[in-house]
């Protein structure tokens, strides 16, 4: 006689459809192996100091510091001096046009003329007159302005403070407290003016009447 226990199970079991493959063991996906977790006790620098072992600036201690700075200072001293001492084997010259120039022949001047040919560059004032020549210089005696001639009116006006100079180069208004002065004029060699801006002289002290301040010519 059946087991009426072992009846019950098999009717509990359901029957396995046919052609329908049973499933195999699905394993668990392993993680790539391109990602590598961070190793233990390995500790990333932090990005506002250096590492430890680094031989930077940042690493530099104080007595090595003033020990830098201490040789900085010594090397730029003697660069300093080094210069210096170079510098005064070659002094500052400065370049300024001759004291001495020609002028031009004595016809190419027209009587009673003020030639400001030579004003610009060399500040001079060449006068003619009946009997020979002067040279006035261009710089008034005031505060050093270069006054202007005024044909229509016959005389020199500073335009700075307005100082005023007769053509024959005395002062007769404004603060220029003297005339004028006169400078050596010659003949050259060769027959032109020579105007010497170095040697000059003054009326107060009566030096008008040297001769080398007026070339007679006629």
């Amino acid at each position: 006689m059946d087991n009426p226990s072992e009846s019950k199970v098999e009717a509990k079991e359901t029957p396995k459809p046919q052609g329908v493959a049973t499933p195999a063991f699905v394993e668990a996906p392993k993680p790539p192996t391109s990602v590598k977790p961070a190793a233990a006790g390995i500790k990333k620098p932090k990005q506002d100091r250096p590492p430890e072992d680094d031989p930077g600036i940042w690493r530099i201690s104080r007595r090595n510091f003033f020990s830098v700075a201490g040789w900085a200072a010594f090397f730029v001293f003697l660069a300093t001096s080094t210069v210096g001492t170079l510098r005064m084997m070659f002094p500052r010259i400065l370049y300024e046009p001759p004291s001495a120039f020609k002028a031009g022949f004595p016809q190419d001047y027209l009587v009673d003329e003020v030639s400001e040919k030579y004003k610009d560059d060399y500040r001079v004032w060449i006068v003619r007159e009946g009997e020979g020549f002067y040279a006035l210089s261009a710089i008034c005696t005031h505060l050093g302005c270069t006054p202007r001639w005024l044909s229509t009116e016959n005389k020199f006006k500073c335009p700075c403070h307005g100082s005023g100079f007769r053509r024959s180069g005395i002062n007769f208004e404004g603060p220029a407290p003297r005339p004028l002065e006169r400078l050596k004029i010659s003949l050259a060699d060769d027959g032109q003016l020579l105007i010497d801006r170095n040697i000059k002289f003054l009326f107060e002290k009566g030096e008008w009447i040297n001769p080398d301040s007026y070339l007679k010519y006629s």
